[in-house]
């Protein structure tokens, strides 16, 4: 409500084994598997609970990007 920050997103190199990781620490996710983003990106999201009230996304870049 009003303005201030929507999100914030970090690159990982292996999105896939990083949320394996995540689940594995019981860190609270919205997505358990990636998703494509913009770009062909692979992106999936961290429950703002468990990232101090901060919607995080994590990115992996699609093959042009890299």
């Amino acid at each position: 409500n009003g303005p201030g920050v929507h999100h914030v997103a970090y690159e990982v190199a292996d999105l896939q084994a990083r949320l394996q990781q995540l689940k594995a620490e019981g860190v609270r996710l919205i997505d358990e598997a990636p998703r494509i983003g913009a770009h062909k990106t692979q992106i999936a999201f961290m429950h703002p609970k468990a990232s101090g009230g901060v919607l995080t996304e994590l990115c992996q870049p699609g093959e042009h990007q890299e």
